[in-house]
């Protein structure tokens, strides 16, 4: 058994999101070692996919990661993620069993798709004979109409779309404006390509999150989208029985933790520091974040202005192996205003670390295209000098 100290750890998880240095310079790379990235439309700043590229990469042209993803086919969209093409057979698995369990809802899709046959039938056919067609071009032509008691109530359309997409028989090839682009999925992904044993699916999902993640408890990695694959657990004694992965002690804190060989032997990188988006995956378990970085985080999206503690679209700010802070941006496109409302620094920040988080907010400006950047009055005293 290793046993690392927090600092160690930290540094673990910061390298296996690519946000130490060298940075990454290719886009398809980033994200194959990344394995997913999160999407969100939200746009105070930039959506999320977008800035989750920028703070590995730095400057980067999003016509590249659209050409990667429409011309090159190197990456798919599914589930809300941008993934790579090379992990299509392991997402296979899961799109062959969707809707899979016994829970109400999955009884219900089940129900609703055999319910719904001619509906299915219709939307492949038009897409088969016209596509890549828009929503709009396709017709509602469902019989039983979707009723779950949710926000999508009588959305029959999306909802089909949504289904066959999860299932992997359409998917997205394309935006125009703000709309999504659908075609057969057979067009456009390796559908050909043998089916991979379940033990190898259960592998490389083990193998590559646990790389990603750095370090993780037990619990925390070698998942599909829909939960955890057939043969996990056998697949993660195969990895450690071969020093894949490797039991790991986190100082002060419980469970059974594991890091991955390679992250090990690479050791910590050049220091960086950068902004994050809300959605990262480097802070997307909270409570993870908590215990590693002594860092608390909540997205207040959805709370109202008055209760916000932070702001509305808050990136914390990354300070080598530690979350020094965070600050609440909103870019207006018109003018070319990048405004910094607030910037938080956490109590036991270091007071020479403004110089480093005005560069990660000016970088980020240049990317954005801003001309400007306004600071409001909350600013941190020591860092107030390279904040204006």
């Amino acid at each position: 058994m290793i046993e690392l100290s927090r600092g160690e750890a930290r540094r673990l998880a910061v390298a296996g999101q690519l946000l130490d240095g060298p940075r990454p310079t290719d886009i398809a790379e980033a994200i194959e070692h990344l394995g997913r990235v999160q999407m969100d439309p939200t746009s105070a700043v930039a959506p999320s996919q977008l800035l989750v590229l920028w703070s590995r990469l730095g400057s980067y042209s999003v016509t590249e990661l659209e050409r990667l993803l429409w011309q090159e086919r190197r990456l798919f969209e599914y589930w809300a993620y941008i993934v790579p093409t090379s992990d299509y057979a392991v997402h296979r698995e899961t799109m062959r069993r969707y809707p899979r369990g016994e829970r109400a809802r999955s009884v219900y899709m089940r129900g609703w798709l055999s319910e719904n046959a001619a509906f299915r039938r219709y939307v492949l056919g038009k897409l088969r004979r016209e596509g890549p067609l828009r929503s709009r071009e396709l017709e509602d032509r469902a019989v039983v109409p979707w009723r779950t008691g949710g926000w999508n109530d009588g959305k029959n359309l999306g909802r089909m779309l949504d289904l066959l997409w999860f299932r992997g028989e359409i998917m997205i090839v394309g935006r125009d404006g703000g709309q999504r682009l659908w075609d057969l999925a057979e067009r456009r992904l390796p559908v050909g390509e043998p089916r991979l044993p379940q033990r190898e699916v259960a592998r490389r999902l083990l193998e590559g999150e646990l790389r990603w993640r750095g370090v993780a408890r037990r619990d925390e990695f070698g998942y599909a989208f829909d939960g955890a694959p057939p043969g996990r657990e056998r697949a993660l004694r195969e990895l450690v029985r071969e020093g894949v992965a490797v039991p790991v002690g986190v100082q002060g804190l419980t469970g059974e933790w594991y890091a991955h060989r390679a992250g090990l032997e690479r050791g910590a990188g050049e220091p960086r520091t950068t902004l994050l988006s809300p959605f990262d995956k480097l802070i997307s378990n909270r409570e993870r974040t908590e215990e590693l970085f002594g860092f608390r985080f909540r997205l207040e999206i959805y709370v109202p202005k008055a209760k916000r503690e932070f702001g509305y679209f808050v990136l914390p700010i990354l300070h080598g192996d530690r979350l020094i802070g965070r600050i609440d941006p909103l870019m207006d496109r018109r003018t070319g205003l990048l405004s910094v409302h607030a910037v938080h620094a956490e109590p036991d920040a270091p007071h020479d670390a403004g110089p480093a988080v005005a560069g990660a907010i000016r970088e980020l400006a240049s990317w954005l295209g801003a001309t400007e950047i306004a600071y409001g009055e909350r600013v941190p005293t020591p860092w107030k000098p390279h904040l204006d």
